[in-house]
Parts: structure tokens; C-alpha cells; sequence
């Protein structure tokens, strides 16, 4: 299927590992260019070298912590005429009510949560007086199970949910579609730190983390790429009729547990 996305250009936070990678590699194949954003320039640096052994795109890349307001200002001035922003920078902590205090709770929100919403208002206004644009936030299935183990990114990742669902029911009357994707558990490192967590708690051994895998849907984690080929659906044309859709990709996890 050719998904017309060729020219494109797309800015990815979280671009360096993980989802973001592998939405960066998946989109790049497709022919768009891109503009990653990361903390840490050395992962950034490593990406863009990945990609350009690959594809022959443009990539930008920008290291900045997105809980900064002063950032996402920036880069809507600098790159105020993608055609395409992917959100995915974020990394809530695990734990239940009384083990997260107000400082992590916080500091998680301004990243993830605020974060999120600052660069779609940002992006939003130049993609509205251009009529034409996709956001999509990669947000998490957690708005659905609703585990008390993770209670500050329920409560984080339900907010983007409705957050996504409200703008994207008025965005195409400006030419945008706002879509949402909430993965269940995806094989990336920051998987690992979170059973690793839950075993700990459970188990009084972290180590034992694996064993929280086994009994997964297909007895696995899904990958960033099976995330990554969602997300290039959704930002093209052949998915032109959609906004204010959340897709939930965690083989019938929240399903169940609804």
C-alpha cells in the first residue's frame, strides 16, 4: 500500500529510542523527512546516523526537555511548518498512590502530560492557518486498564485520552485530524524498568520480571514497530477520515480487563 507520505515531514518527540525510533525508521522508509526530538543528543546523534544508512531523508535532530515551556516554543518557531507532529516523549513512573509524591507526580505530568498538550496548542495554530496537518499522540492502554500499580500514568494517559478525543472532534473543521494510540506493553527498555518494578513489589526480586511477560497475549510484548506501522497509517491519507479516534493496540489486554 503506498501511503502517499513521501515529502512529508514529521516531528517525532521521544524520537530517539523506543516507539519514537521505530515510528522515526518506519516513516523515513515511507520517504519523510524528519525532526526528532530527544534529551539526550547522543541517542538523538545515533538515531539520525541509523536512519541515514537507510533512507535518504532529511534529519533534523534537537535535543530538548519538553517539560520546558520554552522549548516546545521553540521548536513551533523553528519548525512551524511540519506536516506531521508525533508525541511520544514520556516516561511516567510506576507505583501506586502513596509512593508517588507530589515532586514525581508533577515532574511526570510536565513532561508527558503538559508536555503533550503545550505542543499541540504550539503546533495546532500554524497547522489551522495552513488548513492542513496530523497530530497523534502515542499516549497508553493504561487509560483503560486502570492499574492501581500505575496510578499516575492512569491518570496521565486517561487525561490525553479525552484530551485527543475533544480536540480531534473539532479539528477538521481546520483542516487537522488529531488521532490518539494507546500501546499496551511494547518490548522497549523502559518495559523492562516498569515489571521490573512490578516483580520487585510482587515478588521482593526484580529480577523475576520476565516471568510477568509469559503471560502476555501471544506470550510476548508487541514491538515498536508493530506501533510504528500504526502510526504511519494514521498519519496518512489513507486514513484521511479519521480524528478523534483513539486506537488501543494490546491484543484484547484492556478488553479483558474491562
Amino acid at each position: 500500500m503506498d501511503l502517499k507520505l513521501a515529502g512529508k515531514t514529521v516531528l517525532i518527540t521521544g524520537g530517539s529510542k523506543g516507539i519514537g525510533r521505530a515510528a522515526a525508521e518506519t516513516l523515513a522508509a515511507e520517504g519523510c523527512h524528519l525532526v526528532l526530538v530527544a534529551r539526550t543528543a547522543t541517542d538523538l546523534d545515533a538515531a539520525r546516523a541509523a536512519i541515514a544508512r537507510k533512507a535518504n531523508v532529511r534529519v533534523d535532530v534537537v535535543p530538548a526537555d519538553l517539560s520546558v515551556g520554552a522549548n516546545v516554543t521553540m521548536l513551533a518557531e523553528k519548525f512551524a511548518d511540519i506536516d506531521i507532529l508525533v508525541n511520544n516523549a514520556g516516561a511516567i513512573p510506576g507505583g501506586n498512590l502513596l509512593e508517588i509524591d507530589e515532586a514525581r507526580w508533577r515532574a511526570a505530568w510536565d513532561l508527558k502530560v503538559f508536555g503533550y498538550i503545550n505542543m499541540c496548542r504550539a503546533f495546532y495554530a500554524h497547522m489551522k492557518a495552513r488548513g492542513a496537518g496530523v497530530i497523534i499522540n502515542v499516549v497508553g492502554a493504561a487509560a483503560q486498564t486502570r492499574d492501581p500499580e500505575y496510578i499516575c500514568g492512569v491518570a496521565g494517559n486517561s487525561a490525553l485520552t479525552a484530551f485527543s478525543q475533544s480536540l480531534g472532534s473539532v479539528s477538521p473543521r481546520d483542516g487537522i485530524r488529531v488521532v490518539a494510540i494507546n500501546p499496551g506493553p511494547v518490548a522497549t527498555d523502559r518495559l523492562v524498568t516498569l515489571f521490573r518494578k512490578k516483580a520487585l513489589d510482587r515478588t521482593g526480586d526484580p529480577e523475576t520480571w520476565r516471568d510477568l511477560v509469559k503471560p502476555l497475549p501471544f506470550g510476548r510484548a508487541s514491538t515498536p514497530e508493530e506501533i510504528a506501522a500504526a502510526i504511519a497509517f494514521l498519519a496518512s491519507e489513507q486514513s484521511g477520515y479519521t480524528s478523534g479516534t483513539v486506537l488501543t493496540i494490546d491484543a484484547g489486554i484492556s478488553a479483558r480487563s474491562g
